[in-house]
């Protein structure tokens, strides 16, 4: 009757108990070496958490440095009202150490805002007005009014000149534009005197392109987190909308599941249809605009991307994506046609379930919020570990010297060997590191962060899916529904798991993290060898990649299942594992109808939410809405917020969803093992209700015309 494979090679079947009445109450603790040893591991993590918290300072994300490591623009501090980091001679940032050591070889200082003139430091002297505004931009202690010019420059107290300069990422950058012959100018000047040499207005240009290169990716991530601070209200309002969405839909789907299903597919196909619509007409509009023919390719990677946006091919490709989408849905739709009204009937019990366990639709809520605090703590202490650092000041030099680049003291630098060898030589701030035991082994303490949080995340997904599913197991196996369903089995089955099963949950979370930070490695190894000419490698890491990405979706797959079996037997998680497969391969078929057809239909409903979601913020930040001008806020990247919420609303959607999700995984096990263990009689009547034996008939049905 059922295509089943050979029973001996995927275990016995189930046997009639009669008083096996659901989740075993009675068990033991399972795994407890797994235990110990994650109790440990988040031991030592928060002692990494404590050390990185003593040695961090993320004031140096955040501010720029000056030659002396202080911080320009810093509350608190005697530079708080000097935000801008000034160059005395940007044409040094030109040369290649830049991006070796991301550090221009020339003195910097806090400034209160960028010169906005030319003045040279001779000309200066012959002006107390000139003299008092070119001594902002000297060092500290440099007296214009009592020391000659000749001793100034002799101990690089000031620049030889200024020009006019413009803030860029609280860093003063020459005003560079070109005239109206193309010509390269600053301040409607090609070339100019510092006094003692003519520079060209060129050499500036290659002497900021090489300092804003190392800035560049900070730069734009100043002006994300601007855009954030400018939206984030907007954003929570509406992530709020993606929360109420979802709760509107699984409450519908409690009462009219078969009808939520099949408007959840009308809106999905309509949904993907105007996003093809829209794509088509922005292609259409940019037909005849100048430059819009322009591809990507030849655009190259810019900062702006909003950029992207209007050139043709960026339309023609997101027109593409979706028709593809909607075609291989729709393909999907009619193959499945008949899986689906099977999967509708699954998921009305589920829903029915849901609505005896209505705590389970906030349970997602106590994951999230764990999942988030598991989040901050990577983050917060991966910050703080990057800049444990120390500063270190180096011997930078313009002649010959053998000094050149080693380390020293500023403090006792005048009296140094260097100083004295080398006249022109200055000790100056380099980068961040250090040489002590804590900062040689700081790469494997942000490795250990790493394994953690891979670690940490999957244990709190793992304790969310054995808590569901003890709850809806407690469901499936009471005869008479909801009378002798146990009180609070949300919270029971909760407190058997952190209880009994923490080492379990452990080890299935262990397995996985391990297969996500080799995903991470490899992920990295791909990314030095880009520029690689090794075909042979490259084709090798391609299939390593491949493999573990699979091997990765296969034991989410069988953990998932395993906590199942968990849930109901209290085993250990070997066991279950081994348990949960055997009774999968043995309804092989069953699986493959049911299962995951009832996954489709339940990704559909977070594609619906995410998509509206998507279309009402890009419609609301792009400028397209009423709304967006009388608020009155400009941003940067209007992108910013709308992928924040696309990626909101479908965790938001997929935790809702995930409860559902959950369910039909649990009753469909539980819905096995009753067909092994019983047969339908007086004596050995199915726990399953005539709504689930009906999908049995319908089932077979399929599989006889098959």
């Amino acid at each position: 009757m059922t295509a089943t494979g050979d029973r001996n090679n995927c275990g016995e079947p189930r046997k009639f108990d009669p008083t096996f009445k659901g989740p075993v109450y009675n068990r033991g603790c399972t795994d407890v070496i797994c235990c110990i040893l994650f109790i440990l591991a988040l031991l030592g993590y928060f002692v990494v958490g404590i050390l990185a918290w003593s040695q961090g300072d993320p004031r140096k994300v955040i501010y720029p440095t000056d030659s002396s490591g202080q911080f320009c623009g810093q509350v608190g501090t005697k530079l708080e009202k000097k935000p801008f980091l000034f160059y005395f001679n940007i044409m040094k940032c030109a040369s290649p150490l830049v991006l070796l050591e991301f550090q221009c070889p020339t003195t910097q200082i806090c400034v209160e805002k960028c010169p906005d003139r030319f003045m040279t430091l001779k000309k200066a002297y012959k002006n107390e007005l000139d003299k008092k505004y070119y001594s902002s931009y000297c060092k500290e202690g440099a007296d214009l009014s009592s020391w000659n010019l000749l001793n100034i420059l002799k101990g690089r107290l000031c620049p030889a000149m200024l020009i006019p300069s413009r803030p860029f990422s609280h860093r003063c950058f020459p005003a560079l534009k070109k005239n109206d012959d193309g010509v390269i100018v600053v301040g409607n000047r090609t070339t100019f005197q510092d006094g003692s040499e003519t520079t060209n207005s060129t050499d500036l240009l290659e002497g900021a392109k090489s300092s804003m290169k190392v800035r560049e990716l900070r730069m734009v991530a100043m002006k994300i987190f601007e855009d954030y601070t400018q939206s984030w209200h907007w954003i929570l309002l509406g992530l709020v909308m993606a929360m109420i969405f979802s709760l509107i839909f699984i409450v519908l789907m409690r009462f009219l599941a078969g009808i939520m299903i099949w408007i959840m597919i009308f809106l999905v196909i309509a949904v993907i249809g105007y996003g093809i619509f829209h794509c088509y007409l922005e292609y259409s509009r940019l037909k005849f605009e100048p430059g819009a023919n322009i591809t990507i390719r030849d655009l190259g990677l810019q900062t702006d991307f909003s950029v992207y946006l209007e050139i043709r091919q960026t339309w023609l490709a997101f027109l593409i994506i979706l028709c593809i989408l909607e075609l291989v849905i729709v393909l999907l739709l009619i193959f499945l046609r008949k899986r689906i009204l099977i999967a509708i009937a699954l998921i009305k019990e589920a829903s029915r379930a849901i609505g005896y366990v209505m705590s389970s639709l906030f349970y997602p809520l106590l994951t999230f919020a764990l999942v988030a605090l598991v989040i901050a703590y990577w983050a917060v202490t991966a910050v703080f570990l990057s800049t444990s650092n120390e500063a270190i000041y180096k011997v930078f030099n313009e002649t010959e010297c053998p000094y050149s680049r080693d380390t020293c003291d500023p403090k006792t630098f005048n009296t140094s060997n260097a100083s004295s060898a080398c006249a022109d030589a200055q000790c100056l701030f380099a980068f961040y590191g250090g040489e002590t035991y804590y900062h040689k082994y700081l790469i494997f303490l942000q490795f250990y962060n790493l394994f953690l949080f891979f670690w940490c995340a999957n244990f709190v997904t793992a304790l969310g899916q054995v808590t569901l599913a003890g709850a809806f197991a407690s469901y499936y196996w009471t005869y008479k529904k909801p009378e002798d369903l146990p009180a609070y089995p949300i919270f029971s089955s909760l407190g058997r798991a952190l209880r009994y099963h923490t080492g379990s949950l452990a080890f299935g979370s262990l397995i996985l993290a391990i297969v996500q930070v080799i995903r991470v490695l490899l992920e990295y190894l791909d990314h030095k060898l880009q520029g690689a000419q090794n075909k042979f490698a490259k084709f090798l890491l391609s299939c390593l990649k491949c493999c573990f990405w699979c091997l990765e979706k296969f034991i989410k797959f069988l953990n998932r299942n395993a906590y199942i079996m968990m849930a109901i037997y209290g085993k250990s998680f070997c066991t279950s594992a081994r348990d949960a497969f055997f009774l999968l391969m043995r309804n092989i078929i069953r699986v493959a109808v049911l299962d995951k057809v009832t996954d489709f239909l339940l990704f559909l409903g977070k594609l619906l939410i995410v998509g509206l979601v998507g279309i009402i913020s890009f419609l609301f930040f792009s400028g397209r809405a009423r709304a967006t001008m009388d608020s009155g806020f400009t941003l940067n990247y209007y992108w910013v917020p709308i992928l924040t919420l696309i990626v909101g609303s479908y965790l938001i959607a997929h935790g809702f969803f995930s409860v559902y999700a959950m369910c039909v995984d649990t009753l469909f096990l539980c819905f096995l093992e009753d067909l092994e263990r019983n047969d339908g009689s007086m004596e050995r009547p199915y726990f399953m209700p005539e709504n689930m034996l009906k999908i049995l008939k319908k089932n077979n049905q399929g599989k006889t015309v098959e």
